[in-house]
Protein backbone atom coordinates (compact mmCIF):
# COMPACT_ATOMS: atom_id res chain seq x y z
CA UNK A 1 0.00 0.00 0.00
CA UNK A 2 3.10 2.26 0.66
CA UNK A 3 4.59 1.49 -2.34
CA UNK A 4 1.63 2.56 -4.37
CA UNK A 5 1.34 5.81 -2.46
CA UNK A 6 4.98 6.24 -3.23
CA UNK A 7 4.33 5.49 -7.13
CA UNK A 8 1.29 8.09 -6.97
CA UNK A 9 3.35 10.76 -5.22
CA UNK A 10 5.86 10.16 -8.03
CA UNK A 11 3.53 10.42 -10.68
CA UNK A 12 1.66 13.76 -9.71
CA UNK A 13 5.03 15.37 -8.96
CA UNK A 14 6.68 14.17 -12.20
CA UNK A 15 9.45 12.33 -9.84
CA UNK A 16 11.81 9.90 -10.60
CA UNK A 17 11.56 6.65 -8.64
CA UNK A 18 14.72 5.60 -6.31
CA UNK A 19 16.82 8.01 -3.37
CA UNK A 20 20.02 8.98 -5.35
CA UNK A 21 21.29 12.50 -5.25
CA UNK A 22 19.86 13.25 -8.98
CA UNK A 23 16.01 12.18 -7.36
CA UNK A 24 16.62 14.43 -4.25
CA UNK A 25 17.49 17.01 -6.52
CA UNK A 26 14.13 16.95 -8.46
CA UNK A 27 12.23 16.24 -5.28
CA UNK A 28 13.71 19.85 -4.31
CA UNK A 29 13.06 21.19 -7.17
CA UNK A 30 9.61 20.72 -8.23
CA UNK A 31 8.21 19.95 -4.67
CA UNK A 32 10.19 21.86 -2.43
CA UNK A 33 10.46 24.83 -5.32
CA UNK A 34 13.79 25.87 -3.85
CA UNK A 35 16.38 26.77 -6.78
CA UNK A 36 19.23 27.10 -4.79
CA UNK A 37 19.30 24.03 -2.85
CA UNK A 38 18.42 21.82 -6.24
CA UNK A 39 20.87 23.30 -8.30
CA UNK A 40 23.59 22.59 -5.36
CA UNK A 41 22.32 19.09 -4.87
CA UNK A 42 22.16 18.48 -8.81
CA UNK A 43 25.89 19.55 -8.57
CA UNK A 44 26.43 16.81 -6.07
CA UNK A 45 24.58 14.30 -8.57
CA UNK A 46 26.93 15.62 -11.06
CA UNK A 47 29.96 14.57 -9.38
CA UNK A 48 28.79 11.55 -8.00
CA UNK A 49 28.17 10.47 -11.85
CA UNK A 50 24.19 10.05 -11.20
CA UNK A 51 22.08 10.42 -14.34
CA UNK A 52 24.80 12.88 -15.32
CA UNK A 53 22.79 13.64 -18.95
CA UNK A 54 19.59 14.79 -16.88
CA UNK A 55 21.30 16.79 -13.88
CA UNK A 56 23.87 18.70 -16.07
CA UNK A 57 20.75 19.86 -18.54
CA UNK A 58 18.40 20.28 -15.73
CA UNK A 59 21.11 22.29 -13.12
CA UNK A 60 21.74 24.32 -16.98
CA UNK A 61 17.61 25.23 -17.19
CA UNK A 62 17.15 25.58 -13.44
CA UNK A 63 20.16 28.39 -13.72
CA UNK A 64 18.46 30.28 -16.73
CA UNK A 65 15.58 30.51 -14.59
CA UNK A 66 17.88 32.25 -11.89
CA UNK A 67 19.71 34.90 -13.98
CA UNK A 68 22.77 32.60 -13.62
CA UNK A 69 23.28 31.73 -17.55
CA UNK A 70 26.85 32.58 -17.80
CA UNK A 71 27.23 29.80 -15.25
CA UNK A 72 25.04 27.96 -16.98
CA UNK A 73 27.37 27.58 -20.05
CA UNK A 74 30.73 27.13 -17.99
CA UNK A 75 29.50 24.06 -16.49
CA UNK A 76 27.94 22.76 -19.76
CA UNK A 77 31.82 23.36 -21.20
CA UNK A 78 33.45 21.96 -18.25
CA UNK A 79 31.44 18.49 -17.22
CA UNK A 80 29.92 17.61 -20.81
CA UNK A 81 32.14 15.17 -21.61
CA UNK A 82 30.95 13.08 -18.96
CA UNK A 83 27.44 12.76 -20.60
CA UNK A 84 26.72 10.15 -23.52
CA UNK A 85 26.66 10.96 -27.20
CA UNK A 86 23.33 10.99 -27.26
CA UNK A 87 23.14 13.53 -24.85
CA UNK A 88 25.57 16.25 -26.35
CA UNK A 89 22.67 17.41 -29.07
CA UNK A 90 20.62 18.24 -25.95
CA UNK A 91 23.01 20.10 -24.41
CA UNK A 92 23.51 22.05 -27.78
CA UNK A 93 19.91 23.19 -27.84
CA UNK A 94 20.54 24.30 -24.16
CA UNK A 95 23.13 26.32 -25.22
CA UNK A 96 21.99 28.10 -27.69
CA UNK A 97 19.41 29.94 -25.60
CA UNK A 98 21.53 30.06 -22.83
CA UNK A 99 23.49 32.34 -25.42
CA UNK A 100 20.67 34.19 -26.45
CA UNK A 101 19.82 34.75 -23.16
CA UNK A 102 23.38 35.97 -21.91
CA UNK A 103 24.06 38.23 -25.64
CA UNK A 104 26.77 36.08 -26.39
CA UNK A 105 25.34 36.33 -30.39
CA UNK A 106 28.10 35.47 -31.82
CA UNK A 107 28.67 31.69 -30.25
CA UNK A 108 25.51 31.14 -30.98
CA UNK A 109 25.60 31.26 -34.41
CA UNK A 110 28.82 29.56 -34.46
CA UNK A 111 26.94 26.67 -32.64
CA UNK A 112 24.08 26.77 -34.87
CA UNK A 113 26.02 26.43 -38.20
CA UNK A 114 27.92 23.45 -36.65
CA UNK A 115 24.40 21.95 -36.25
CA UNK A 116 23.15 22.65 -39.74
CA UNK A 117 26.79 20.97 -40.53
CA UNK A 118 25.88 17.84 -38.92
CA UNK A 119 22.65 17.57 -40.01
CA UNK A 120 24.19 18.16 -43.78
CA UNK A 121 26.74 15.41 -42.67
CA UNK A 122 24.00 12.75 -41.47
CA UNK A 123 25.11 12.91 -38.26
CA UNK A 124 21.90 14.79 -36.65
CA UNK A 125 19.48 12.85 -34.52
CA UNK A 126 21.76 10.51 -34.29
CA UNK A 127 21.89 9.29 -37.70
CA UNK A 128 17.76 8.84 -37.78
CA UNK A 129 15.00 10.50 -39.98
CA UNK A 130 13.01 11.63 -36.72
CA UNK A 131 13.41 12.42 -33.23
CA UNK A 132 11.32 12.35 -30.28
CA UNK A 133 11.18 15.34 -28.30
CA UNK A 134 9.03 16.84 -25.69
CA UNK A 135 7.34 20.30 -24.97
CA UNK A 136 5.35 21.08 -21.83
CA UNK A 137 5.40 17.46 -20.31
CA UNK A 138 4.04 16.01 -24.36
CA UNK A 139 5.89 14.05 -26.58
CA UNK A 140 5.99 14.65 -30.55
CA UNK A 141 8.35 13.33 -33.08
CA UNK A 142 10.02 15.85 -34.71
CA UNK A 143 11.63 15.48 -38.72
CA UNK A 144 15.08 16.53 -39.75
CA UNK A 145 13.28 18.56 -42.43
CA UNK A 146 11.73 20.41 -39.02
CA UNK A 147 14.71 20.88 -37.60
CA UNK A 148 17.03 22.61 -40.25
CA UNK A 149 14.05 24.89 -41.07
CA UNK A 150 13.79 25.66 -36.88
CA UNK A 151 17.72 26.05 -36.81
CA UNK A 152 17.83 28.39 -40.08
CA UNK A 153 15.12 30.14 -38.04
CA UNK A 154 17.30 30.98 -35.28
CA UNK A 155 20.03 31.58 -37.26
CA UNK A 156 18.59 34.14 -38.98
CA UNK A 157 17.41 35.69 -35.61
CA UNK A 158 20.84 35.78 -34.42
CA UNK A 159 22.09 37.54 -38.03
CA UNK A 160 19.56 40.36 -37.39
CA UNK A 161 20.99 40.69 -33.48
CA UNK A 162 24.05 41.55 -35.26
CA UNK A 163 22.70 43.57 -37.86
CA UNK A 164 24.16 41.04 -40.79
CA UNK A 165 21.06 41.67 -42.79
CA UNK A 166 22.58 40.27 -45.82
CA UNK A 167 23.22 37.17 -44.11
CA UNK A 168 19.41 36.60 -41.87
CA UNK A 169 17.81 37.56 -45.36
CA UNK A 170 19.50 34.48 -47.50
CA UNK A 171 18.97 32.36 -44.27
CA UNK A 172 15.14 33.25 -43.91
CA UNK A 173 14.88 32.95 -47.48
CA UNK A 174 16.00 28.79 -47.43
CA UNK A 175 14.28 28.58 -44.42
CA UNK A 176 10.88 29.36 -46.51
CA UNK A 177 11.96 26.96 -49.02
CA UNK A 178 12.26 24.07 -46.76
CA UNK A 179 9.32 25.07 -44.72
CA UNK A 180 7.22 28.14 -44.97
CA UNK A 181 5.99 29.66 -42.36
CA UNK A 182 3.95 32.66 -41.44
CA UNK A 183 6.57 33.92 -38.24
CA UNK A 184 9.42 33.57 -40.60
CA UNK A 185 8.32 35.48 -43.21
CA UNK A 186 7.44 38.41 -40.72
CA UNK A 187 11.15 37.98 -39.70
CA UNK A 188 12.05 38.20 -43.60
CA UNK A 189 9.64 40.65 -44.17
CA UNK A 190 11.43 42.54 -41.33
CA UNK A 191 14.97 42.31 -42.86
CA UNK A 192 14.05 43.36 -46.26
CA UNK A 193 12.62 46.09 -45.01
CA UNK A 194 16.02 47.32 -42.82
CA UNK A 195 17.72 46.58 -46.20
CA UNK A 196 15.66 49.30 -47.55
CA UNK A 197 14.03 46.80 -50.11
CA UNK A 198 10.05 47.99 -49.62
CA UNK A 199 9.05 46.58 -52.68
CA UNK A 200 9.87 43.04 -51.59
CA UNK A 201 8.96 43.09 -48.27
CA UNK A 202 5.45 43.99 -49.49
CA UNK A 203 5.29 41.41 -51.55
CA UNK A 204 6.29 38.45 -49.17
CA UNK A 205 3.80 39.96 -46.46
CA UNK A 206 0.97 39.65 -48.34
CA UNK A 207 1.89 36.31 -50.51
CA UNK A 208 3.02 34.17 -47.42
CA UNK A 209 0.97 35.29 -44.73
CA UNK A 210 -2.37 37.55 -45.29
CA UNK A 211 -3.22 35.40 -48.57
CA UNK A 212 -2.77 32.21 -46.90
CA UNK A 213 -4.01 32.87 -43.52
CA UNK A 214 -2.89 29.63 -42.05
CA UNK A 215 -3.33 30.41 -38.42
CA UNK A 216 -3.54 34.24 -38.79
CA UNK A 217 -7.18 34.78 -37.88
CA UNK A 218 -6.20 32.45 -34.29
CA UNK A 219 -3.07 34.10 -33.78
CA UNK A 220 -3.32 37.23 -32.15
CA UNK A 221 0.79 37.50 -31.77
CA UNK A 222 1.06 37.23 -35.63
CA UNK A 223 -1.93 39.71 -36.28
CA UNK A 224 -0.38 42.34 -34.24
CA UNK A 225 3.40 41.64 -35.72
CA UNK A 226 1.60 41.66 -39.22
CA UNK A 227 -0.16 45.16 -38.81
CA UNK A 228 3.52 46.34 -36.92
CA UNK A 229 5.33 45.51 -40.41
CA UNK A 230 2.71 47.16 -42.17
CA UNK A 231 2.87 50.29 -40.50
CA UNK A 232 6.59 50.44 -40.96
CA UNK A 233 6.18 49.52 -44.92
CA UNK A 234 3.71 53.22 -44.81
CA UNK A 235 6.30 54.84 -42.79
CA UNK A 236 9.25 54.09 -44.85
CA UNK A 237 7.42 54.11 -48.03
CA UNK A 238 6.09 58.12 -47.05
CA UNK A 239 9.72 58.42 -46.23
CA UNK A 240 11.23 57.31 -48.87
CA UNK A 241 8.60 59.31 -51.23
CA UNK A 242 9.56 62.36 -49.32
CA UNK A 243 13.04 62.16 -50.27
CA UNK A 244 12.43 61.55 -53.66
CA UNK A 245 10.49 64.99 -53.78
CA UNK A 246 13.60 66.61 -52.22
CA UNK A 247 15.80 65.57 -54.23
CA UNK A 248 13.91 66.46 -57.35
CA UNK A 249 13.00 69.77 -56.13
CA UNK A 250 17.11 70.38 -55.39
CA UNK A 251 18.00 68.84 -58.66
CA UNK A 252 15.35 71.93 -60.20
CA UNK A 253 17.12 74.53 -58.26
CA UNK A 254 20.41 73.45 -59.32
CA UNK A 255 18.98 73.38 -63.14
CA UNK A 256 17.44 76.91 -62.47
CA UNK A 257 21.24 78.27 -61.10
CA UNK A 258 22.78 76.86 -63.74
CA UNK A 259 20.73 78.43 -66.76
CA UNK A 260 20.43 81.74 -64.90
CA UNK A 261 24.54 81.69 -64.47
CA UNK A 262 24.58 80.90 -68.31
CA UNK A 263 22.69 83.57 -69.38
CA UNK A 264 24.79 86.17 -67.90
CA UNK A 265 27.97 84.56 -69.53
CA UNK A 266 26.25 84.54 -72.87
CA UNK A 267 25.06 88.30 -71.87
CA UNK A 268 29.17 89.06 -70.53
CA UNK A 269 30.22 87.46 -74.02
CA UNK A 270 28.10 89.85 -76.09
CA UNK A 271 29.64 92.97 -74.56
CA UNK A 272 32.52 94.68 -76.38
CA UNK A 273 34.91 93.56 -74.33
CA UNK A 274 37.41 96.18 -74.45
CA UNK A 275 35.10 98.93 -73.56
CA UNK A 276 34.92 97.70 -69.96
CA UNK A 277 36.82 96.21 -67.04
CA UNK A 278 36.90 91.84 -67.80
CA UNK A 279 36.88 89.67 -64.88
CA UNK A 280 40.16 87.61 -64.50
CA UNK A 281 38.30 84.29 -66.02
CA UNK A 282 37.14 86.21 -69.47
CA UNK A 283 41.16 86.36 -69.87
CA UNK A 284 41.67 82.97 -70.36
CA UNK A 285 38.00 82.46 -72.74
CA UNK A 286 38.54 85.24 -74.96
CA UNK A 287 42.32 84.13 -76.58
CA UNK A 288 40.11 80.93 -77.47
CA UNK A 289 37.03 82.86 -78.48
CA UNK A 290 39.76 84.40 -80.62
CA UNK A 291 40.96 81.64 -82.19
CA UNK A 292 37.37 79.77 -82.59
CA UNK A 293 36.55 83.20 -84.60
CA UNK A 294 39.29 82.76 -87.17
Amino acid sequence: MMSLRRQDYNVVHKLPHGDSPYVRAKHVQLVEKDAEAAIELFWRAIKARDRVDSALKDMALLMKQQNRADEAIDAIHSFRYLCSRQAQESLDNVLIDLYKKCGRIEEQVELLKQKLWMIYQGEAFNGKPTKTARSHGKKFQVTVQKETSRILGNLGWAYMQLKDYTSAETVYRKAQVIEPDANKACNLCSCLIKQGKLGEAKSILFRDVLEKKEGFDDDLRLKVRVQELLSELERREEEETAVLASVECEVGMDEIVVVEGFDEFVKEWRRPYRTRRRLPIFEEILPLRDQLAC
